[in-house]
């Protein structure tokens, strides 16, 4: 039997639709109009950005200038990242919020989500309240100095263009958003925080893109597996210990403390060891033995929050 071959296929302009089989969240995006109202846009295009070693955490948006979205973000800053379920009616519902032309006021005319306020200001979009995870988020307009960048340019904006944040293109634009806060249903929370399993996942559909001139395309939630991280740290004590005592030459591990943390990937036990002797140097400790690590840890998962 012949194999299937793979073959060049042409990059033409929107690849990731037109070139690709590209798996996406489904969200709506809720901005502030003009005139207060909340304005709900849907997206894919929205990616972490900024996951570590940074004073913020931060997602990317990437999208038309000229939408209602980037238009109040360009005005207000704020944005809020609404995460829906899998609910074929959901997803229809969001076909036609991204539909581009319509204003807020007719868009959201008969909108079947239901809006709340948030608690952070008056001045936030409101969020949808059926989403499972919510993510309040402040554009980074320092960045590029897109600040300079300013709404109104409806039928396309001129260069100069930043490179990665602000107006990009004649229609395209980037913005760095910086997570003000995460929101969580009560379930899905509790299982983050107790230990996730194959049945405490969220039903999250997977949104495949424009892909024709009459459909858009999504996949309903199928139950995940899990594969088990390879344990290839156990019993090395020693390097643990050996990489502990060269952080601080005040503050040491007991070898009982460091068997503890013989499971942390090598690439990272470097900045975990340096984030503990931290904070046993904000809590006094001299000597990291188990109680002591329980405390700092503790702290840690509290610092995370």
């Amino acid at each position: 039997m012949k194999k299937d071959q793979l073959k060049e296929l042409r990059i033409v302009d929107n690849f990731y639709q037109t070139s690709a089989f590209f798996p996406m969240p489904t969200i709506l995006i809720s901005t502030v109009s003009e005139d207060g109202q909340t304005n709900l846009g849907a997206y894919s295009l929205c990616f972490p950005y900024y996951i570590a070693g940074k004073d913020y955490y931060a997602m990317i948006l990437e999208c038309r200038n000229s939408s209602n979205t980037a238009q109040n973000i360009l005005r207000t800053k704020k944005c809020t990242l609404n995460f829906i379920t899998d609910e074929r009616n959901y997803f229809k519902e969001a076909v036609r919020l991204g539909f581009p032309g319509e204003t807020t006021k007719e868009k959201m005319k008969n909108c079947i989500f239901t809006l709340v306020n948030s608690k952070l200001g008056n001045d936030r979009p409101q969020i949808v309240e059926e989403s499972y995870q919510v993510f309040e988020c402040t554009w980074d307009d320092s960045l590029e100095n897109a600040f300079e960048d300013k709404a109104g340019n409806l039928e396309g904006y001129e260069p100069p263009y930043r490179n990665f944040n602000g107006i990009t293109s004649k229609f395209g634009a980037h913005f760095i958003l910086k997570i003000d806060k995460i929101l969580m249903k009560e379930k899905y929370h509790d299982a983050i925080i107790n230990g996730v399993r194959s049945n405490n996942f969220p039903p999250v559909p997977v949104d495949y893109g424009y892909r024709d001139s009459t459909n858009f395309w999504c996949s309903r939630f199928k139950k995940p597996f899990s594969e088990k991280i390879p344990d290839k740290n156990n019993g090395d004590v020693k390097s643990v210990m050996y990489a502990a005592d060269r952080i601080d030459p005040e503050i040491k591990f007991t070898e009982d403390a460091c068997a503890k943390l013989v499971k942390i990937p090598r690439v990272f036990l470097k900045a975990a060891l340096t984030q503990m002797v931290k904070i046993a140097r904000e809590e006094g400790i001299a000597l990291i033995d188990e109680d002591a690590l329980n405390i700092i840890n503790d702290k840690r998962r509290k610092e995370k929050k």
